[in-house]
């Protein structure tokens, strides 16, 4: 097995070609003066051609993309591969080891991207991840989960009006994708602020692995590579069950209690069904919530626990 080498930036150039390299890339130092490193694992090819990123765990609970850009690199072979694979397993270092999705001063870190070079803890960190990292790619794959207390089908956030990026996104063949334009303080929308095509992935729930979400990414990262000429590949046939939305939304609570969910993820809900009812502590029936159109369901609340203002379900609406 090789030793990760410790850098202070990535130099593709001077990465060897025909194997895999792993990396520690310091990206800033914590309050006694120790760096913290992202580790880094490197696939580059052959032959020259294009660069892919792999990253995940922006958000530290966020887990199921972890594995995922392990086993690529375990069913890449080098020899074969034209350009350059690089895969960030865990952007978000701190708040990973924390088990936390936020980072260190509260802040989530996918919403003040591209950061700030002089600015807060969080603000130079984010800044560091795009200057030392994100600005080597080509095209940008950037893999979620749902968030504590939820739940999310496999789906993609993809802006489906850029061609490179609609072929990105149905290369997936995820259950959903979701148009959403990308300027929004997220990696993915910085990327394309940088000309880099991007989409993310939400590959099911936080804080574990799901064996069958994993095997889903994997799919579609083989189909993106095989198209793009980098492996052999064999390029799976688009799904016609893939589900395309022109937009999503989520549907809050503004009463608080005792919360239940009634359709599953993927469930396919009409205006004016009963999509939630809250309880108050005692049992009672105190609000039933209906769907305001119809709608797939990409992801929902499945916390009890909910106050006034909580959330009930992410609603698609179907192209």
């Amino acid at each position: 097995m090789q030793d990760a080498q410790v850098i202070k930036a990535l130099n593709i150039e001077k990465i060897p070609r025909g194997c895999i390299s792993r990396y520690w890339l310091e990206i800033v130092e914590d309050s006694i003066g120790n760096p913290i490193n992202i580790p880094l694992i490197v696939a580059k090819g052959e032959e020259d051609g294009k660069t892919i990123g792999l990253t995940a765990a922006v958000h530290g609970n966020e887990l199921n993309g972890i594995p995922v850009i392990q086993r690529i690199f375990n069913e890449i072979d080098t020899k074969v591969l034209k350009g350059t694979i690089i895969g960030a397993p865990i952007i978000n270092v701190p708040s990973y080891l924390r088990k936390k999705r936020r980072f260190l001063d509260g802040v989530d870190l996918n919403h003040i991207m591209p950061g700030v070079a002089n600015g807060t803890v969080s603000q130079v960190y984010a800044f560091r991840v795009v200057d030392r990292l994100i600005k080597h790619f080509d095209y940008l794959l950037d893999l979620h989960t749902a968030s504590n207390g939820r739940v999310n089908s496999y789906y993609i956030r993809a802006d489906m009006s850029d061609e490179v990026v609609r072929k990105m996104a149905l290369l997936q063949n995820a259950q959903i994708i979701v148009h959403n334009p990308p300027s929004d303080g997220t990696l993915r929308g910085t990327a394309d602020e940088m000309d880099i095509p991007a989409i993310t992935l939400e590959v099911g729930n936080p804080n574990l692995f799901q064996k069958g979400m994993i095997r889903e990414g994997l799919t579609g990262i083989h189909n993106l590579l095989g198209y793009l000429g980098m492996t052999e590949s064999e390029v799976e046939e688009i799904s016609e069950e893939t589900i395309l939305c022109k937009k999503s939304y989520w549907i809050y609570s503004d009463a608080g209690g005792l919360l239940t969910v009634h359709p599953n993820v993927t469930d396919i809900v009409q205006k004016n069904e009963i999509i939630a009812t809250v309880r108050n502590i005692f049992g009672d029936k105190i609000k039933e919530y209906l769907a305001p159109e119809k709608g797939i369901v990409i992801g929902k609340s499945v916390s009890p626990i909910n106050q006034t203002g909580g959330r009930i379900l992410h609603l698609g609406i179907i192209k």
